[in-house]
């Protein structure tokens, strides 16, 4: 009997070593992993912000609707840069300056804010099942659809190449406005399709949320556990707590002196 627990002890203390060994290479492969996006050239004085490979942090199960965001992001990327080179034409055909230069800040704005504030939560709520960052990506890209809308509708003078645009351009006298409208209607068509394909993607991301059995009250647990967490919240809290104690303590200790104070 003592024999054969002798020899299970060497099995347990085997595989609880192995273990750790496991969860130390894990550790170890996460701290050393390095930010790969925005790929950029070494001789760039800005590196890399983000670490992101779908084949390693992604599910298998959730890796083809994160590229199909990934390139929505891209395609979104794209049409701002179509929508200058069509303010562009716009401020040469039409003398429209107002149209080429929100282009151009709308480009600078939102392709870095719509990876940041869409692309990200979404990506890091499919590899942690995170509640809380899918409600980042819903609130979040409502809005985007509804840029996308306003996009495709090209209203006079707000930087976007919609159909407004384009027929209003179609209908100046001349050549040179013609062509333009013409090719701010292809760039409208490309907003339309964008907007037609964001609705798609927030209703798919929708479903594939509810199947997981996440909810707004994990999303509200998850977001009290990271603050919680959060260094400077815990420091705050520990300084608020040690004022409190330090203000009951002198108030004690003056009421006690008060009290044995001689009374006259």
């Amino acid at each position: 009997m003592g024999s054969k627990q002798s020899a299970e002890k060497p099995i347990e203390s085997q595989s609880i070593i192995t273990h750790s060994q496991q969860h130390y290479s894990t550790n170890t492969n996460e701290q050393t992993r390095q930010d790969n996006w925005p790929p950029l050239p070494s001789f760039c004085p800005v590196g890399p912000c983000f670490y992101q490979d779908i084949n390693v942090d992604i599910p298998l199960e959730f890796q083809k609707i994160v590229r199909m965001l990934y390139y929505l992001w891209m395609f979104h990327v794209l049409m701002l840069m179509l929508n200058i080179l069509g303010g562009l034409g716009m401020f040469i055909a039409l003398a429209d300056g107002a149209t080429f230069g929100l282009a151009i800040v709308y480009f600078a704005l939102f392709t870095p804010f719509s990876y940041v504030c869409w692309f990200r939560p979404i990506y890091k709520a499919f590899r942690s099942d995170s509640s809380f960052n899918f409600m980042v990506f819903f609130f979040v890209f409502s809005f985007q659809l509804i840029v996308s809308i306003i996009n495709a509708i090209g209203i006079p003078s707000m930087g976007s190449c919609g159909v407004l645009n384009g027929l209003m351009s179609i209908n100046y006298e001349g050549v040179s406005p013609k062509v333009v409208g013409a090719i701010v209607l292809l760039i409208a068509s490309g907003w339309i399709v964008l907007a037609l394909l964001d609705f798609v993607t927030i209703t798919k991301v929708h479903r594939i949320y509810r199947s997981t059995g996440a909810s707004f009250a994990k999303a509200q647990a998850e977001f009290s556990q990271g603050v919680m967490r959060n260094e400077h919240v815990q420091t705050a809290t520990a300084n608020a707590a040690s004022a409190v104690i330090r203000n009951q303590m002198n108030q004690a200790t003056s009421g006690g002196a008060n009290s044995a104070s001689p009374r006259f």
